[in-house]
């Protein structure tokens, strides 16, 4: 009995020591990987790269020509051919396309989108900014990847895309990665201008797996931008972005007065970061949204899932009176203005709808392009930060300092999709939003006369004194009902068609 407690009370120390001593922190892993890779300071020299060499399908044996690379801390590109069926992809800093023998040419758009930008990230600086970029990094044990022992490490992105990693233990050298979708396996390290370099890479893309043979990297050599760009392979003339935009302000006026007649809900679910860098879903809620006079209108019905109280509705329904009365006033206050200073037209106050085409006009438009998207011809253009423009609002701040994508619906002349990074921190001392801070807005047609909100995901950080908080929505919009009633006679539930 004695020896039997003994042993229970030993055990679990036992069981200590040997997991503290077969497992690492995350960052003693990455140490020694960077040190068997050639060093920091080699690894961080490396600003641009190319490899050149040949890939083979496994089930069948056809290959062809293989290239990737990479420049400017973001920016990356992969092109192959696989017995004359061509295969490429880019990510120019904005936007990310593909492109192949069978679908064409496309803009990548949702998740794709989001692992394509963390690979460029990944492929350009690997694990080395991932403390500055606000990824999470955790340790996954020990794994065993083709007979070696191998310490597995996970990268979570501030946007919600997964690395995992595994670093064989003799070594110390990456084996094997699983990004976007693939599982790619290296060996024959080559020392490439003191960087440890893999030659042979097996790729394994659901049920094919492919062998890549590296002939030649190069480092460090002048890549022109416009090879990560868009390819321009149509010889349909493309309209002029500037007049486009223009029509786009112009039909702004329009679509507000459609959107008077609309209601519809907006379901705001808030996520977190959980201790492995996973987005969770923590509490949610929903509001009617309608608009007035060009402003917004809104008010609570649902709370994590369940209709709010009869009382706590009331409430709502009273404080949406109250915001219709506000309306009113900025309104009235507003015409004054107009009439006093004989200048009807002017931009619209402080809590009215922004186009995007006022927010893009402190941006330098390039790279358009024609494709179809949800089934409508759009022109796609990427956008970035004008040096030479002047923000006079905090509008205009904000979005001159962002990065991005656009699609128009060349039909009605409005936005289906919008893509937006902040290129570098925004705010003054009391309240900042941090570089890297990005949120896609996603509509649908409505009736076939409105492109109206369906999905909006943000992922921000924004420091208020010297605290930081970080904000991840996701934002489902629905329910769209065309109504003809004033807002303020109208009450949750009431709607007169």
């Amino acid at each position: 009995m004695k020896f039997r407690l003994l042993f229970l009370l030993v055990l679990p120390l036992q069981l200590l020591l040997t997991t503290t001593a077969f497992s690492q922190s995350p960052s003693k892993i990455l140490s020694a990987a960077n040190k068997a890779l050639g060093g920091d300071r080699a690894l961080k020299a490396v600003t641009s790269w190319q490899m050149t060499g040949t890939i083979k399908r496994l089930s069948d044996g056809v290959g062809g020509k293989y290239t990737a690379y990479a420049s400017g801390g973001k920016m990356y590109g992969e092109t192959y051919d696989l017995g004359g069926f061509e295969l490429s992809s880019g990510y120019n800093g904005k936007s990310g396309w593909l492109r192949d023998s069978k679908d064409g040419l496309r803009t990548v758009t949702g998740d794709a989108a989001r692992d394509l930008q963390a690979e460029a990230g990944y492929r350009n600086t690997r694990w080395l900014t991932a403390k500055a970029e606000k990824t999470k990094v955790t340790s996954a044990g020990i794994a065993v990847i083709d007979g070696k022992q191998a310490n597995a490490i996970t990268l979570n992105t501030a946007k919600g895309s997964r690395i995992q990693l595994f670093f064989d233990k003799t070594t110390n050298l990456l084996i094997r990665e699983v990004l976007a979708g693939k599982t790619t396996d290296f060996a024959d390290y080559r020392n490439i201008s003191g960087v440890q370099i893999p030659f042979l890479v097996k790729t394994t893309v659901g049920d094919e797996t492919y062998d890549i043979a590296l002939e030649d990297v190069k480092f460090s050599l002048p890549i022109a931008r416009s090879v990560f760009d868009f390819p321009q392979i149509s010889s349909e003339p493309l309209p002029d972005i500037t007049a486009l935009l223009n029509e786009i302000r112009v039909n702004a006026d329009k679509v507000d007065e459609i959107l008077e007649n609309y209601s519809y809900t907006e379901l705001r679910i808030d996520r977190e970061r959980d201790a492995a860098g996973n987005l969770v879903e923590k509490t949610s809620e929903k509001r009617l949204l309608t608009f007035y006079k060009g402003y917004r209108i809104n008010r609570q019905i649902e709370k994590n899932g369940k209709p709010l109280s009869a009382s706590d509705q009331e409430n709502e329904d009273k404080d949406a009176q109250k915001q219709v009365a506000e309306i009113e006033k900025k309104v009235a206050a507003k015409e004054k203005r107009e009439i006093a200073a004989g200048a009807a037209g002017q931009p619209k106050g402080e809590g009215s709808r922004i186009t995007i085409a006022d927010a893009l006009k402190g941006s330098l438009l390039t790279n358009p392009r024609r494709e179809r998207f949800k089934g409508r011809e759009v022109i796609v253009f990427d956008y970035e930060p004008n040096p030479a423009f002047k923000p006079q609002t905090r509008n205009e701040k904000l979005f001159a300092l962002c990065t991005g994508a656009v699609w128009v619906d060349t039909a009605t002349k409005q936005v289906v999709r919008l893509e937006a990074v902040l290129s570098k921190s925004a705010g003054n001392f009391l309240a900042k939003a941090k570089s890297g801070a990005a949120f896609t807005i996603d509509n649908e047609l409505v009736n076939n006369e409105i492109w109206l909100p369906s999905q909006a995901d943000i992922n921000l950080q924004i420091k208020i004194l010297f605290a930081g908080i970080n904000i991840n929505n996701l934002i489902k919009y629905g329910d769209y009902r065309r109504f003809e009633t004033e807002v303020k006679d109208a009450k949750v539930g009431e709607e007169k068609p």
